[in-house]
């Protein structure tokens, strides 16, 4: 069964398609890792894809989408307002709940942010930033995650630490990564993309980085 499915989709800026027409069918359970040069449309896919059904996903753009003088807290609460009433949401923003600043607090501690918990987003580096759009993911009551190149302000072992933790809590996930040897060991497939197409879709287990060399050969289109 599909968990995401996109049928001959295309896209363009004004007169210039920058994506497809291409399909693409995400199973259930699959790891997928979007690799390729700079601007070849994975950015665009993931759009797409969340487009397409944001039911039941949890989305994490490249641009992170935090509110810069809200605290981390409410920022990562915010990827569970939809399961709340209003009135519940308003509450927390003004007297967070002792429970909610908990499950808060539980998943900044897995990525070692919770002594950031009242700090404003505006004050973190970047890659506090980038853990705290994390953890709003994580927060999620989602199974599908969506993800565009969410460990590029983190160092090594942070990066792997990270990319287990997205592959433990979502069953299903597509992640645009421009680092080929994280994207081979936190995926099960690989999905090649080369001027707006899809120029390989293999097994990770069956590719080596040296495969994928030629995704960068040639600049293309920014998407």
């Amino acid at each position: 069964m599909s968990a995401l499915a996109l049928e001959r989709i295309s896209a363009a800026y004004g007169e210039r398609r920058v994506l497809g027409p291409l399909t693409l069918h995400i199973a259930r359970g699959e790891k997928v890792a979007l690799v390729g040069h700079s601007g070849a449309g994975k950015s665009t896919l993931l759009d797409l894809m969340f487009d397409k059904q944001r039911r039941d996903i949890a989305l994490l753009p490249q641009n992170l989408g935090l509110v810069q003088t809200l605290s981390v807290f409410h920022n990562v609460y915010m990827g569970r307002l939809a399961a709340h009433s209003t009135l519940y949401n308003l509450a927390n923003l003004i007297r967070p709940l002792p429970k909610e600043v908990r499950r808060v607090r539980q998943v900044l501690e897995s990525l070692d942010m919770a002594d950031k918990l009242w700090a404003p987003a505006g004050e973190l580096s970047g890659g506090q930033r980038q853990r705290t759009a994390i953890a709003r993911a994580l927060y999620q009551p989602a199974s599908v995650l969506l993800a565009d190149e969410p460990v590029s302000a983190l160092d090594g072992p942070r990066a792997i630490s990270v990319m287990q933790a997205l592959n433990r809590h979502f069953e299903t996930s597509v992640i645009a990564l421009h680092d080929v040897e994280l994207a081979l060991r936190h995926s099960t497939r690989i999905v090649g993309i080369r001027d707006g197409g899809i120029a390989l879709d293999r097994p990770s287990e069956h590719i080596s980085a040296g495969d994928l060399h030629f995704l960068y050969d040639v600049a293309a289109p920014a998407a």
